[in-house]
């Protein structure tokens, strides 16, 4: 059935609020759209990299130490129950021989142990405690290496693309300069050179966009690796971010700071603990152990023959073991125990003079990097300059094609080298708060508020 007339104005009518309500909604959406900044990242990548969960599951077994050595400190309760076929023959020169007897015998036995001196279970409960305590070290450790890994991987990926947007403003710049110079060339008031060098820069950006682009699917792969699916949308740096200032600005305070609460070297220091336990530990082997034991038996002796015989049996005692001789296995345990101490004190040292080492050169990138940040904030002014002048004189005739080409590459490579300093320099105040053990996902936070987070790309 066809429509009628006064039906036609309704449908349109209704065809145009459709329109507008998909196109408020269209609007909508992309208004509440949000790019995920670098703490979305970080804690999607919580949740998905295989090497923090594999950390996740190390820590999690080294914590079942604890009650394992707790265990050797407790009771000890044993039931055993027994169950035999057995046959008896008795003879003797005075009296006839008995006719064998068979018997099937039941004991039943249940023993309480519990541990008065064990001074190896001790220290290696105490050992517990550390080696757990490590492993949750280790483990925010392995925290703090994803948070740079990720920190990494996002500014990797947002420069890239800053190589790419330079690139693209070269080739629209230098897109006018070609038509410009052919224009010229067709009037006669340039030379083919012009054109000739303006089509050469072109197709040097063209190859270089090509590059660039592979460049940023590698980086995106990287960070892909690490969130464990695709990459979203990321917050690109603000435009007018100031970079923030190092507080403390004193070097050997984070020097210090890093020697001493450093996560690896905390984890070590730990380890340098177990090894003067396992010292005590190993001399313990000349000490008695000392038990309470308590224990009741029954037996049931059923025999064939005739009769049943039944026994019940209590005791409570203590029970001492001295070692005498081991054939010096306890000595030579002592001497490797002695050694390995030794060993965990220089792995100590060289822990804090690495810890240390990073934490200068890490202070030394933060602080070169805000100098260098100036410097190119003042040279980008300088480079847009220089390029609004050359192509003033361009036109005036007193500059040549390939002085605005150039004018126009140094301000693109600067702009792009300033965005590549302050990446560098937030990466950096991250590692030297990582090299002191103080990087948490508050830092993370802070550095998002760098980011604008409402300008997906």
């Amino acid at each position: 059935m066809g429509l009628s007339a006064a039906a036609l104005p309704f449908r349109a009518s209704m065809a145009g609020r459709i329109a507008i309500i998909f196109a408020l909604a269209t609007g909508l959406n992309a208004q509440t759209a949000r790019a995920e900044d670098l703490t979305d990242i970080f804690r999607l990548a919580k949740g998905n990299d295989a090497g923090l969960a594999a950390a996740r599951a190390q820590l999690m077994a080294e914590q079942q130490k604890y009650p394992q050595a707790r265990a050797a400190l407790f009771p000890a309760i044993i039931a055993s129950y027994q169950k035999l076929d057995q046959t008896s023959e008795f003879s003797s020169q005075s009296a006839p021989a008995r006719p064998p007897v068979d018997s099937k015998p039941v004991t039943k036995s249940i023993t309480l142990s519990q541990p008065l001196l064990r001074w190896q279970a001790f220290e290696t409960f105490e050992q517990s405690k550390l080696l757990v305590g490590k492993a949750e070290l280790d483990y925010v450790n392995a925290e703090q290496d994803l948070a740079l890994k990720v920190a990494q991987a996002y500014f990797d990926i947002l420069s890239a693309r800053d190589t790419i947007s330079v690139i693209e403003r070269q080739k629209a710049a230098i897109t006018e300069q070609l038509a410009a110079a052919k224009r010229n060339f067709e009037v006669g008031t340039a030379t083919i050179t012009d054109q000739q060098e303006a089509q050469a820069r072109f197709d040097l950006a063209l190859a270089q966009e090509i590059a660039a682009r592979n460049d940023l699917e590698i980086k995106r792969a990287a960070l892909q690796n690490l969130i464990g699916g695709n990459v979203p949308s990321l917050a690109p740096l603000k435009a007018g971010a100031v970079m923030p200032k190092l507080e403390p600005a004193d070097q050997s305070a984070w020097v210090r700071n890093a020697s001493d609460s450093n996560l690896s070297v905390m984890s070590i220091r730990l380890l340098g603990e177990v090894a003067a336990r396992e010292i005590r530990k190993a001399r313990a082997g000349h000490l008695p152990t000392i038990d309470l034991v308590a224990s009741r038996n029954q037996q049931n002796n059923f025999a064939f023959a005739g009769g049943v015989a039944n026994s019940e049996t209590s005791s409570v005692g203590i029970q001492i073991n001295l070692p005498l001789f081991s054939g010096l296995g306890t000595q030579a345990r002592v001497q490797e125990t002695l050694h390995l101490q030794e060993k965990a004190k220089a792995d100590l040292e060289s822990a804090q003079r690495n810890a240390a080492q990073v934490a200068r050169q890490t202070h030394a990138g933060v602080m070169s990097g805000l100098a260098q940040v100036s410097a190119l904030q003042a040279a980008e002014k300088s480079s847009q300059l220089a390029l609004e002048s050359n192509k003033l004189g361009y036109q005036v005739g007193v500059r040549i094609n390939i002085d605005v080409l150039n004018a126009q590459q140094q301000l693109s490579s600067t702009q792009r080298d300033l965005a590549r300093a302050k990446y560098d320099t937030l990466l950096n105040g991250l590692r030297l708060k990582a090299s002191t053990g103080s990087l948490r996902e508050a830092d993370l936070y802070e550095v998002s508020q760098l980011l604008d987070a409402d300008n997906a790309r």
